[in-house]
């Protein structure tokens, strides 16, 4: 579930190993590219931390944070 606190959308992944984090992590980069909205996130072997906030409308959460939350949800499976 995306919680939303201090004018951010944040979640956290987690996957089996490594390799599956940075798959994933590739995965949005394309989502992200496709919609020119790109999350700020981070990665510690398995888990990978994403938050979204819209940096051009005064760092707030918009209609393209929630978007772009949705894709990655639906990549995520």
């Amino acid at each position: 579930m995306w919680i939303e606190e201090s004018n951010q959308l944040r979640k956290s992944f987690t996957f089996s190993d490594f390799t599956e984090a940075f798959a994933f992590m590739t995965r949005v980069a394309f989502l992200a590219e496709s919609q020119q909205h790109h999350p700020n996130w981070s990665n510690v072997y398995n888990r990978v931390e994403i938050v979204l906030t819209t940096h051009d409308a005064g760092n707030v959460v918009t209609d393209k944070d929630f978007k772009l939350a949705k894709a990655i949800d639906q990549l995520f499976g």
